[in-house]
């Protein structure tokens, strides 16, 4: 619901709208995060969802089982929320009465309070080598999506599964990335025209840190280097993340799929390792992960993929002290237990203060919603920011009932003062006005879009917005009569 529970027409039905369309850029990438949770020292749940809301750069969290007080913790936050389906529950997610009680369970008590955006069936599955988990993975996809469809909900939420780098029988050079024969037809292309029948991404958990070596790891941590270059395409590849990347798609364009996105399930790097292991260290992991998320967002894309960002999720939150095998398994965390860093990697929220007095970054920016928005998105949007802004500023309370912003009173209009007012209080980042790609940055001061509109003596002036050039702050307001306005 918007910021008040009805939604009055305060126009004259004799009076016909103008809009003016902003055209303007935007920015697709976001940064999301792996929630394990296979530990005996991490704070609560509630406690996590709001420090990741109001004090970090993460609006996407992937967690690895579907537990009701973590689904609860993202109540209300606006944060995408995907849920996995244990391995073991596969087989099972085959039955469709089996999937409609799992829906019923996990998933309608829940939503939409809790953002859920996609469910993964299991994880990495067809390195698991079992033949009944790996039979039975795309009809439990179909099962589970035809449960979503019973419930109305196939449209809001979708239905993938993550996959390590050894679906491959060829990664190298990137342009002859080829699946492991007997997968490639009788599983990967019925699960590839799965995810394109229901507008779904391929989910990959590529880790340059186990692909390095001493002589690679420059290559693997997007460090200057020498680079690799693909004798079939003659392109020089100067980071690892891309070469894995572009083997993927070689080997989903092989099978016809190559117009399919592909989301980063999983990627990270260890702050501790085995002396053994290359490359493992805090250093290491901080200028990997930074480097990660600048390379995403870029919208360089890869070599095969140019000019496109991806979804992309760190492993992980937190480190983990009850996983097993070596050590630098439990320490791929970007937090402490007390939420305190584990390293710079720069995903706390910046300040929007002046840095030494000067002008405030991204001056001159305002965040809208992008033309065709859908009024459910932006709703969630509006439960985001509403949530993200407590303590902050006046937050959500111009657009509350008897606010300044409060007319008209609408989803698009609410939605237009809380895009603005997240993305001019969280610093002015390009990230912060993506909201699921239906933000978009204009650098048009919205102030301008002033309508004067005349129905013989009937007057009517329309600030489609109104800006506070010091604060940031603008909201929707259309006054009609004798010829009112306001700010």
């Amino acid at each position: 619901m918007a910021a008040s529970s009805s939604l009055p027409h305060h126009v004259p039905t004799a009076l016909t709208l103008l809009f003016i369309l902003v055209s303007a850029t935007t920015t697709n990438g976001s940064i999301g995060v792996n929630y394990g949770t296979v530990a005996d020292d991490l704070p609560p749940p509630g406690e996590v969802a709001r420090f990741l809301l109001q004090s970090t750069v993460i609006n996407r969290v992937r967690i690895f089982d579907p537990n009701p007080e973590l689904i609860q913790a993202f109540a209300h936050t606006g944060i995408q929320l995907t849920v996995t389906v244990p391995n073991d529950q596969i087989p099972r997610l085959a039955n469709l009465s089996f999937a409609q009680q799992w829906i019923k369970s996990y998933i309608q008590p829940y939503f939409p309070a809790t953002n859920l955006v996609r469910i993964l069936v299991g994880n990495e599955v067809l390195s698991t080598g079992n033949r009944l988990l790996i039979g039975t993975l795309v009809p439990a996809m179909q099962t589970l999506h035809a449960a979503l469809a019973g419930a109305s909900l196939d449209r809001r939420i979708q239905i993938s599964t993550p996959h390590s780098l050894g679906i491959l029988s060829a990664s190298t050079p990137p342009s002859a990335g080829k699946f492991h024969g007997g997968y490639d037809v009788h599983i990967l292309k019925p699960l590839l025209g799965f995810l394109r029948s229901t507008n779904s991404p391929f989910m990959i958990n590529p880790y340059p840190f186990f692909g390095c070596s001493e002589e690679t790891l420059d290559y693997a941590l997007f460090r200057p280097n020498l680079g690799f270059l693909d004798p079939n395409t003659r392109i020089r590849y100067t980071n690892m993340l891309d070469a894995q990347l572009d083997a993927v798609f070689s080997a989903m364009k092989s099978l016809g799929f190559g117009d399919l996105e592909i989301v980063i399930a999983e990627t990270g790097w260890p702050s501790k390792g085995e002396p053994s292991q290359i490359g493992a260290g805090q250093e290491n992991a901080a200028q990997y992960n930074r480097n990660l998320m600048r390379h995403v967002n870029s919208g360089d894309g890869t070599p095969l993929m140019p000019n496109r960002t991806f979804e992309t999720y760190i492993f992980s939150l937190f480190n983990e002290d009850l996983k097993p095998g070596p050590t630098c398994e439990r320490n791929f965390g970007l937090f402490g237990p007390d939420l305190t860093p584990a390293y710079d990697v720069g995903i706390l929220r910046p300040t929007a203060e002046p840095d030494g007095g000067g002008e405030r970054k991204g001056a001159g920016k305002w965040c809208v919603a992008k033309e065709g928005a859908d009024v459910d998105s932006l709703q969630r949007n509006i439960d985001y920011v509403c949530g993200a802004l407590v303590g902050l500023g006046p937050g959500c309370g111009p657009i509350q009932e008897g606010g300044e912003c409060f007319f008209p009173d609408t989803v698009r209009a609410h939605a237009a003062y809380a895009m603005n007012a997240f993305y001019q209080a969280m610093g002015r980042n390009d990230y912060d006005c993506d909201f699921r790609r239906t933000g978009a940055i204009t650098a048009v001061d919205p102030s301008l879009l002033l309508l004067k509109l005349r129905f013989d003596s009937f007057c009517v002036y329309a600030f489609i917005f109104t800006c506070d050039d010091d604060g940031g702050r603008w909201c929707n307001f259309a006054g009609y009569g004798n010829c009112k306005y306001g700010h």
